[in-house]
């Protein structure tokens, strides 16, 4: 069955933003953002012109349309108040910037939903400033690479998700790159299944995927990473340094899993994050099994009511390509 979706109004925030900012001054006006599929994130303006931004994890605002996700996956659904107040707490105590937390509430006192709220970083996003203003990009790079060797410098003593990890937890699955080759070979299915090309090559992928995690020598440590770390998952304060959000899926797991997504969503800008002694076993693994995830992901969310389906087809379309050009170059 298909969720009904309605954006949250002012009426519907006006209680939240009173517990989180204080009843001396009015909520005027409500914007949803776009880019979530997971959460509804909110710009929020308030009578003396501030703003803040509050998010909703709901079933109204999550496009997946998944049941309640297991956080000892490290892969599962990242999505809830608890992943993103354990993954806040734990890069503000590395030194990492991500956007204040101002309000959280659990207790759907306000809202029918978990629901944050968090200072509005009004910098626009390190996607569009490279975009913008290509003059100022090494400048914005150079930046990005202090925040990310600050990140990767801090290890856990496991692999999962931070949540999981810093309460003594542990995740399923005997390694992260056994982890990783369980996934891919799941998403390879998935991807077979809504698509012909990807299923003509299923058992090609299949054995490349096992081939190649073969050749992955066991390692005894855990990178802080983000997970999806992307230049629109990057905000920027008034003054120009980056600041994560988009944080729920923070994990201990290899520093290359982050680099192969990096690779991807910086593209030229890659260069100024490159980082020495990564593993390239597990790039190539790690590589693959990102592309992959990169069709079944996206052909599955626009099986809903994601609004944006052509722009989940481009992922999917330029994934597949790409996974099958890994083939090619092994054969």
């Amino acid at each position: 069955m298909t969720t009904t979706r309605r954006p949250l109004t002012t009426a519907d925030l006006a209680p939240l933003a009173r517990a989180a900012l204080g009843r001396s001054r009015a909520l005027t006006g409500v914007e949803r953002l776009r880019g979530g599929t997971k959460k509804g994130v909110y710009r929020l303006t308030l009578d003396d012109d501030s703003t803040a931004v509050a998010y909703v994890w709901s079933a109204g605002e999550d496009y997946w349309d998944r049941p309640d996700p297991d956080p000892r996956d490290v892969f599962s659904h990242g999505t809830g108040l608890g992943l993103f107040t354990a993954a806040h707490d734990r890069l503000t105590a590395a030194g990492v910037r991500t956007p204040r937390l101002r309000y959280a509430d659990s207790t759907h006192t306000h809202l029918p939903a978990d629901a944050a709220v968090v200072e509005d970083l009004t910098g626009g996003s390190l996607e569009d400033a490279l975009t913008r203003d290509p003059e100022q990009a090494p400048q914005a790079m150079e930046r990005m690479a202090g925040l990310l060797a600050t990140l990767h410098s801090h290890t856990g003593p496991r692999f999962g998700k931070v949540a999981v990890v810093d309460k003594g937890g542990s995740s399923y699955g005997a390694s992260c790159e056994r982890r990783v080759t369980e996934g891919a070979l799941r998403a390879v299915a998935d991807a077979a299944a809504r698509d012909p090309r990807a299923a003509a090559a299923r058992r090609e992928l299949e054995e490349e995927i096992h081939a190649l995690a073969a050749e992955v020598r066991p390692r005894d440590h855990h990178t802080l990473v983000h997970g999806e770390l992307g230049p629109d998952h990057v905000l920027l304060t008034p003054d120009g340094h980056p600041a994560l959000i988009d944080i729920e899926g923070l994990m201990y797991f290899d520093a290359e899993h982050e680099h192969v997504f990096l690779r991807l969503r910086f593209g030229p800008h890659y260069d100024a994050l490159r980082a020495p002694g990564l593993d390239e076993a597990r790039l190539r693994l790690y590589r693959l099994a990102m592309h992959i995830g990169l069709v079944s992901g996206p052909l599955t969310l626009i099986e809903g009511d994601f609004p944006h389906p052509d722009r989940m087809r481009e992922i999917a379309e330029h994934n597949l390509h790409q996974a099958l050009s890994l083939l090619k170059s092994a054969s």
